[in-house]
């Protein structure tokens, strides 16, 4: 038997066992050591039939945790009204977040343009992970007026929810005004959160929310990992 009918071998054997359930969505695989002794082959054997299983998208690996069974991409809809853990729980994964930074700062143009501040002025910045069934799927950066919301970043450090934090600050409801999707690398910080290869394809989005007055509210960002969303993009 050739080298290649045995690493086809184990990815053949190992995506029959994730077919029948014996491997349920995102159980961990044994060890490249524990498949070589099974399989009686080298690492480099199985190390092969792993990146084909991961090619094909049917197993995805974290750095330093081993090899994972993927889990099917969450549709996350884009439109008017886009809100996170609403939009998991109707896809039906279960959302979490994680707070990396909550910090008040002088505005960059950037921002400045987006949430039409005057030169010079703060905003808070709330980054942070997004999660699907504890699985990381997104980094996110909201930026906020700081002069509008004073209580802003306590709001969001409790409530852990922008859509709860803004409707304390009497923000009842807010729209999605534009949303501009590109392809990106992921730089080596967002690999490290996403827990995907440095350079791995990511989906950023940028968006602005307005209140009922057309007021921009929030200015954000979010680089989604692109083997684990996928985008639907409704009339805005």
């Amino acid at each position: 038997m050739t080298r290649l009918a045995i690493w086809t071998a184990i990815r053949d054997t190992l995506a029959a066992e994730i077919a029948s359930g014996h491997y349920g969505l995102g159980d961990r695989l044994p060890t490249e050591a524990d498949l070589s002794a099974r399989f009686g082959v080298n690492r480099h054997t199985v190390r092969r039939a792993l990146a084909d299983l991961a090619a094909a998208g049917t197993v995805h690996a974290r750095r330093g945790a081993g090899v994972f069974v993927a889990a099917q991409p969450t549709d996350y809809p884009i439109g008017r009204r886009v809100r996170f853990h609403q939009s998991l729980r109707e896809a039906g994964r279960l959302p979490g977040k994680e707070i990396l930074l909550i910090e008040t700062r002088r505005a960059s143009p950037d921002e400045i343009t987006a949430l039409q501040l005057a030169d010079g002025a703060e905003v808070h910045c709330y980054d942070g992970l997004s999660l699907a069934d504890g699985q990381p799927i997104a980094v996110f950066r909201s930026v906020f007026p700081a002069a509008r919301f004073p209580r802003l970043p306590h709001l969001l450090a409790e409530l852990r929810s922008v859509t709860a934090a803004l409707a304390a600050e009497g923000i009842a409801d807010f729209t999605r005004a534009s949303t501009r999707i590109t392809a990106r690398a992921a730089t080596p910080t967002q690999a490290l959160h996403l827990r995907i290869p440095d350079g791995a394809p990511v989906l950023r989005t940028r968006g602005i929310n307005i209140d009922p007055a057309g007021h921009p509210v929030e200015y954000g960002q979010t680089w989604f990992a692109g083997d684990r969303v996928t985008l639907t993009v409704s009339d805005l």
